[in-house]
């Protein structure tokens, strides 16, 4: 017999022969304040095992005696308050109190046969008292205000529970219902769903009018190989495009969804969709931890950028306490002055320490293609630029960015970022120690530049009033259009030209031509020259553009001869006029001590000569004295040889 479906559960007493409420009496004592109940002697006869007193208005369960036979007993549509009086009806096997004003279960624990309760449409608020009813099959407490599921575990043999339209927030304690088949749920507010998969006789679950707005909180019922039918219609997770199919891939067992019976093509359609879900959870998986690994390198990245500006700091503060007693000029490097940066701190990010599982922090650079955007992280990513890049990527590449490099290093790769990247327009500079205006000089070797972002984070420069003006007087044959995401307008180019040309045009005035030369390409060696052979020239008829055309050269000149040497350039070249300078001294010291030598013997010489003169003569005329012999000797002499 099945007592509950999805609705409130109501026993129809009259079908089963129940008399009716107008055929009881019910009498006052002065000895209690319960009535008494009183039936005639042919009406125990004829219904010795059931009892109706529905809708008789009772505020109290009357005392019942004479009736220990009863076994089915009904007080709906009443106003009672509390369960009581019934304790000596042993026998009872279902006791109907729907509709009445319940606050607690109680008044049951002698009622050890008690098979069918009912208690729907009350005011309970807590399931409890139910320890000693252990043989309940059916337990109806629909309609009230139940917060929680509880106390039912030891109910080994309940077949039914219905806690519809009470205020559930989740579902979860069920683990001992080894019998329950039917479990409605309907109209609560129930968010997630524990332990169903525990209930191995499951069959029916009725879920509808909830707050249910994903698969994931009720995933357990994936895993009950029991459930054939359930319903979620009035559920958030209802109204999504993968309700059906994701339910049905998941829940193969199933034969009706939402009261509706499940197809074979249903289950087909939700198989293939199933599988196309999996596949872009997986590319979503996979790009996830992409990210996370993405995050946690520029973290890393950022970590090792942090340490190096405090080794470079801790240098440059040891250094001034050196020279703090004693003045000395900074370097000098092509009129330039080398100024320590300052100090970049800031908290890293927490996320290192809560990383996934399995993926690496050791990188120490990041390379990254989004679109047209190239990004480099770290030092080492520069080494990038020596891969066999395709045609078709190298030529989509539009913005390159670097991240946490020193500027000084990104300067000896842009002779490769020109050739590798042709069609790069806009260069980004974050955390990349731009701290000095010169330092802009060294763009100007690019093949075209019309954006320029320099982040404020890293680079000092950008504290510098006037640095945007002195971009766009030096690269200005760029004829770039953006700084920092202002446009470029042609009254900054006037002011960029008022500011800086007469400084580029003094610069340019006291380098020797050698030196001029030896700093210009090629090309402008050419424009330089002819201007130089221009000069001394007659004065000649020359037309408006030929006069323009000459004073653009000039102007690329002047800006020419502002270039940017790289700190470590420098130290270079200072080792090798070192080198140099060691290797001439080495040398005129060779050439002196040799010239010396030669001198001293040409002395000693000079003193000795006489006397070797002397002897000469005398040993020569000693030996031709006698002619003869003398002869005989030469010719001996001349026959040994031979």
């Amino acid at each position: 017999m099945r007592f509950i479906t999805q609705g409130a559960c109501k026993f129809n007493w009259e079908d089963k022969g129940y008399i009716s409420g107008d055929h009881i009496n019910l009498v006052s004592s002065s000895l209690s304040s319960f009535p008494i109940l009183q039936r005639s002697s042919e009406e125990k006869i004829l219904y010795s095992d059931r009892l109706s007193l529905e809708r008789q208005k009772l505020t109290v369960c009357p005392i019942i005696n004479g009736e220990d036979h009863l076994r089915l007993l009904n007080f709906q549509h009443n106003f009672i308050t509390r369960i009581q009086n019934i304790s000596n009806l042993q026998k009872l096997i279902s006791l109907d109190l729907y509709d009445n004003q319940i606050e607690e279960i109680s008044g049951l624990s002698t009622l050890r046969c008690l098979r069918v309760l009912l208690l729907g449409k009350n005011r309970i608020k807590k399931i409890s008292n139910l320890e000693n009813l252990k043989s309940l099959d059916v337990l109806d407490l629909h309609g009230n205000q139940i917060t929680k599921i509880e106390n039912i575990n030891h109910l080994c043999e309940l077949r039914v529970l219905n806690l519809a339209r009470n205020f559930l927030s989740h579902v979860d304690n069920l683990n001992g219902l080894d019998s329950l088949t039917e479990l409605n749920l309907r109209h609560n507010q129930i968010t997630f769903v524990r332990d169903v998969d525990n209930l191995p006789c499951l069959q029916h679950l009725f879920l509808s009018f909830n707050n249910i707005s994903s698969f994931d909180s009720v995933s357990c019922l994936a895993d009950s190989s029991s459930l054939s039918d359930i319903t979620f219609d009035g559920n958030p997770i209802a109204q999504e495009s993968w309700y059906k199919h994701t339910v049905l891939q998941n829940m193969m067992q199933l034969r009706q969804l939402d009261m509706k019976r499940i197809t074979e093509e249903e289950r087909r359609m939700a198989s293939v969709l199933a599988k196309k879900e999996e596949e872009k959870k997986r590319e979503s998986h996979k790009q996830s931890l992409l990210k996370e690994k993405k995050r946690l390198t520029i973290n890393n990245v950022a970590r090792q950028w942090d340490l190096q500006q405090q080794r470079v700091a801790n240098i440059a503060t040891n250094e001034d306490r050196k020279d703090s007693d004693s003045a000395q000029d900074p370097c000098q490097i092509d009129g330039s002055t080398l100024s320590a940066f300052p100090e970049e701190t800031g908290p890293l990010d927490s996320g290192l320490n809560n990383a996934l599982q399995g993926l690496s922090v050791i990188d120490t650079y990041l390379v990254e293609v989004d679109g047209d955007t190239l990004s480099l992280y770290g030092s080492g990513a520069l080494e990038s630029l020596d891969r066999n890049w395709s045609v078709q990527t190298a030529g989509m590449i539009t913005t390159v960015s670097f991240t946490f490099i020193e500027f000084d290093e990104i300067v000896h790769v842009l002779p490769k970022l020109k050739i590798k990247f042709p069609n790069s327009l806009h260069l980004k500079f974050k955390e990349t120690n731009l701290v000095m205006l010169q330092q802009f000089n060294a763009l100007a070797q690019l093949r075209r530049v019309d954006q320029l972002t320099i982040d404020p984070q890293g680079n000092p420069v950008v504290n510098f009033t006037l640095w945007k003006y002195y971009v766009l007087f030096r690269l200005s044959h760029f004829s770039m259009q953006k700084i920092n995401g202002t446009e470029v307008t042609q009254n900054d180019m006037i002011m960029a030209e008022r500011l800086f040309g007469i400084l580029a045009h003094v610069a340019s005035s006291e380098l020797p031509q050698y030196r001029l030369i030896s700093i210009l390409g090629d090309a402008r060696k050419k424009q330089f020259r002819y201007l130089l052979e221009s000069k001394g020239k007659k004065p000649g008829i020359i037309n408006e553009e030929n006069n323009d055309s000459k004073r653009l050269v000039g102007e690329n000149t002047n800006r020419a001869t502002l270039n940017y040497t790289t700190r470590d350039f420098y130290n270079e070249k200072l080792e090798e006029i070192k080198e140099k300078k060691k290797f001439c001294k080495m040398y005129i010291e060779d050439l002196v001590k040799e010239a010396t030598e030669i001198n001293m013997k040409n002395e000693a010489l000079q003193k000795l000569w006489p006397q070797m003169f002397i002897e000469l003569v005398r040993d020569a005329v000693i030996e031709i004295r006698n002619k003869n012999s003398y002869m005989k000797l030469c010719l001996q002499q001349i026959t040994d040889q031979k």
